[in-house]
């Protein structure tokens, strides 16, 4: 058998690794050119490269064995290093897959235009600052002469290039995805897209709904949601039947809200009312009611109050220092944790401030744009950080008793432009 095994080894081709035995896995040898003194940081890179195919190789023959489970060990965990995702409107809407749920006439389609108004023209919502972004809105309930009346008469002349409507889009089937791929392409700074109504979408999915069936449809627009880094807001409905729950309303199965990332419950004490409520529940914020009366004259939704849980997240005083250190002027910095902590004067261990950068990556973005890597050379392990001048413009509404000369939702007030009749607001309002 060996003497078989040396015979046949040498006409085994160069790529023929794969599959192989360990035994027979070739020594790679890097080309370094016309150096044939290589450097030591070369030297280490080349290690590293062959380490990481060796390991690559092996997690491969791993994968392939039946019954193999993907799993990662607790420093592994927290040696990863995940990219910020700034929120939409802050304290407000994230990035992510939310329903926007109501009864019909509630006012969803207002609130709607109020968010993709504000979004995309970066001026502060209520009291909660704004980052700036293109926003699609899939109007499918409406037409555009409705829209029309109904911008106007919410904001006036004031308007936005960054905003954009469609009252007709595929359906899931046929190719709803694809086309939001196509718009996104097209406008690269898309922070929010919303589709009024998700049934709209489903229609061709046939009447039969199940749990399995709810999970998987907002489990595909959560995919697509995250793998473009956007907001999806879909707009559906409520059942008739009263709950203790509110989120127990959402019509169709819990796995709607299984696979979401969170939802808005908007509703009215009476139809006649111009109070509303909506309470919100998701992954990337705290509980919270939100108390909404509405302008008569704009017919704008106005924050008139809020209730969350008593919780504020404790003050991360290294991320306070990096984010004073790296900005605009001084945009870039390298270097080890141990210079770190000697520049900033920071009293933390150089191993658990690396852990604390992995961890806090997306943090660290999301509250001063400071982009986190690390590498490993011959020598140390350094720390990278950028700040991203390209980030998102973020607006926040200015403490001034100058505020209350403004629209409710602190757009400077449009003078002597909105003379649309009582009569036409319920043929502005559509659905709402």
């Amino acid at each position: 058998m060996t003497e078989e095994r040396e015979m046949t080894a040498p006409m085994t081709s160069v790529g023929a690794e794969v599959g192989q035995s360990p035994d027979l896995t070739p020594i790679i040898i890097p080309d370094y050119g016309e150096d044939l003194n290589p450097s030591a940081e070369e030297m280490f890179e080349a290690q590293m490269q062959y380490e990481q195919e060796m390991q690559a190789q092996a997690q491969a023959e791993r994968e392939s064995a039946p019954g193999f489970m993907q799993t990662v060990s607790m420093p592994e965990l927290y040696e990863m290093v995940y990219p910020g995702k700034p929120p939409i409107i802050d304290h407000f809407l994230y990035p992510g897959t939310y329903l926007f749920v109501g009864a019909p006439k509630v006012g969803k389609s207002f609130m709607m235009a109020q968010i993709a108004y504000h979004v995309s023209s970066g001026t502060p919502m209520w009291n909660y600052s704004v980052r700036k972004g293109t926003v699609l809105y899939l109007a499918l309930e409406d037409d555009y002469r409705r829209l029309q009346e109904r911008l106007y008469r919410m904001f006036g002349t004031e308007t936005t290039p960054d905003l954009f409507f469609s009252v007709a889009s595929k359906s899931l089937n046929e190719g709803l995805l694809e086309q939001l791929d196509s718009f996104i392409r097209e406008h690269h700074d898309t922070g929010l897209v919303i589709i009024d109504t998700l049934q709209k979408v489903r229609e061709a999915e046939g009447d039969t709904y199940s749990y399995a069936r709810d999970y998987d449809i907002i489990a595909g627009l959560k995919a697509f949601a995250d793998r473009t880094g956007i907001c999806l807001m879909l707009v559906h409905h409520t059942r008739k039947q009263k709950s203790d729950d509110n989120f127990d309303r959402i019509s169709g199965t819990n796995g709607l809200l299984g696979a979401a990332d969170g939802a808005f419950i908007m509703y009215k004490n009476k139809r006649s009312d111009g109070d509303a409520t909506i309470e919100v529940s998701g992954r990337d914020q705290p509980d919270k009611k939100i108390m909404l009366s509405r302008n008569k004259e704009t017919l704008c939704w106005e924050l008139s109050g809020e209730k969350s849980p008593e919780y504020t997240e404790p003050p991360e005083p290294v991320l306070e220092a990096i984010g004073g250190f790296i900005n605009a002027d001084n945009p870039t910095w390298e270097g080890t944790a141990t210079e770190l902590i000697e520049k900033l004067e920071l009293d933390i261990k150089p191993n658990a401030l690396s852990l604390k950068l992995n961890v806090n990556a997306g943090k660290l973005y999301n509250l001063y744009f400071v982009q986190y890597s690390n590498k490993r050379t011959h020598k140390a392990k350094l720390i990278q950080f950028r700040y991203d001048a390209d980030h998102p413009i973020v607006i926040s509404p200015e403490p001034t008793e100058e505020e209350t000369e403004k629209s409710p939702d602190g757009v400077p007030a449009v003078k002597g432009e909105i003379i649309i009749s009582t009569d036409t607001v319920d043929d502005i309002a559509g659905e709402d």
